[in-house]
């Protein structure tokens, strides 16, 4: 059975992040993951996740100024030195957590000739891979929805297998966001039969919502059903709770609870 990371930055934000790792603890889960943790130190998180007998299985790389717009700035041929520092930053958090993949957003790039934004987001995509397999690393890139972020570099999940072959490092992958394969393409499930030999880490959140399983759409049952059957890794529970956390997890109930 495949084992869930829960993200504690979309589920338990009821309370501070740092009180969300005694959530996911309570609640039965033994993995989480996370988007951005750089604003609290690696002391606090290392000590949340001991104390609470967890593993975090991924986090991102440093995104920009989030507040200001920044998605990512591996794109972006004007920030190629700050991406570096991010990716180092990257690394010492993730080695400090015993982390061993993270993701890599692309970013938001307007005004950028698209041939030259894509060269710079291959150039630091193989320079963060060549850094991070150094450390036992995996770097993640991964497509999402022209809905939710507009003009986001990597949105088509056929050009982020181009770029993962032209980056021809073995430790760059995919991940897989069955959320924002489906608000594209729809047949998420076999797009990922598809790509399933490139992928590194798998996320899932229900269409068109972005909640749990069962308040969408989607036959969540099915796929997980089949990653049971195929998929060694972590599923991230990379969704936004319709109504409370603690109220979102009922749909493990009908899909078999594999490994929390």
């Amino acid at each position: 059975m495949n084992k869930f990371s829960v993200n504690l930055s979309t589920i338990f934000t009821e309370v501070p992040f740092l009180e969300r790792f005694k959530k996911a603890r309570d609640f039965g889960f033994s993995y989480v993951e996370c988007q951005f943790p750089y604003m609290y130190s690696m002391g606090e998180i290392r000590q949340e996740l001991v104390q609470h007998q967890l593993s975090m299985v991924l986090l991102n790389l440093p995104p920009g100024n989030w507040e200001m717009g920044d998605r990512g700035i591996a794109a972006d041929p004007t920030r190629v030195n700050e991406f570096k520092r991010s990716v180092h930053e990257g690394i010492k958090y993730a080695t400090a957590l015993n982390v061993s993949k993270i993701h890599c957003m692309a970013g938001i790039v307007s005004g950028v000739n698209a041939e030259l934004a894509r060269e710079t987001y291959i150039d630091n995509l193989h320079y963060a891979g060549t850094e991070m397999v150094k450390h036992g690393l995996t770097i993640l890139i991964e497509p999402i929805n022209q809905y939710d972020m507009p003009g986001y570099f990597l949105n088509d999940i056929r050009e982020a297998e181009q770029i993962l072959k032209e980056v021809a490092l073995p430790n760059v992958k995919l991940q897989f966001d069955f959320y924002h394969i489906e608000r594209v393409n729809g047949y998420s499930l076999s797009i990922y039969k598809k790509y399933a030999d490139i992928v590194g880490h798998v996320q899932i959140a229900d269409v068109p919502g972005r909640h749990q399983p069962g308040t969408g759409e989607m036959d969540y049952q099915q796929v997980i059903h089949y990653l049971n059957d195929t998929y060694e890794g972590f599923i991230g529970l990379e969704y936004t709770p319709h109504g409370k956390s603690e109220e979102s997890f009922e749909w493990l109930s009908w899909i078999g609870k594999g490994g929390k």
